[in-house]
C-alpha cells in the first residue's frame, strides 16, 4: 500500500511540473523559422507579443496579435511561400534576431524577425520584408 501511495504521489508531482513548465514555454527563433518556412500565419501568431511591428513593401504599422495575424494571413496567401533560407541568426539586447530570404511565388523578400523576453517568456515583436534589390 504504500509503495501504491509513493507511485501515486509521484505521477501526480510529475503531472503539475509538466503542467506548469508547459504554460511558461519559451519560444524560439527556431519555432518561428519553422512558422515562417510553412507559410502557415495561425502558426506564426502564437510567438506573437501583444503588438507586433510588421514592415512590408506597401504597408508598415504595429498590429495587435490577431490584426497582425490576419495580415500575414494575407501576405502568405497572396504570395505563396515556396521556401525560407536562414542568412544570420543572433542575440541582441536580450533577444533574438534572424534574418533570411524568403522566396515566394511572387518574388523574393529579405526578412528580419525579431524577438524580445516579455515576462516569463521570448516572443516575436517585429517581422519586416523587404522586396529583395531594394
Amino acid at each position: 500500500m504504500k509503495n501504491v501511495l509513493r507511485c501515486t504521489f509521484l505521477i501526480l508531482l510529475s503531472a503539475i511540473t509538466f503542467s506548469f513548465t508547459r504554460s511558461n514555454i519559451d519560444y524560439s527563433i527556431d519555432d518561428v523559422v519553422t512558422a515562417m518556412k510553412s507559410g502557415d500565419a495561425s502558426v506564426l501568431s502564437r510567438y506573437f507579443d501583444n503588438m507586433v511591428e510588421i514592415s512590408m513593401p506597401d504597408k508598415s504599422s504595429s498590429y495587435s496579435r490577431s490584426q497582425a495575424e490576419l495580415i500575414m494571413r494575407d501576405f502568405f496567401n497572396s504570395n505563396g511561400v515556396k521556401k525560407f533560407d536562414v542568412v544570420h541568426k543572433g542575440d541582441s539586447n536580450g533577444g533574438q534576431y534572424c534574418i533570411g530570404n524568403l522566396s515566394t511565388r511572387n518574388g523574393d523578400f529579405r526578412t528580419v524577425i525579431y524577438m524580445k523576453i516579455r515576462g516569463e517568456k521570448q516572443v516575436l515583436q517585429e517581422l519586416r520584408f523587404e522586396n529583395k534589390g531594394q
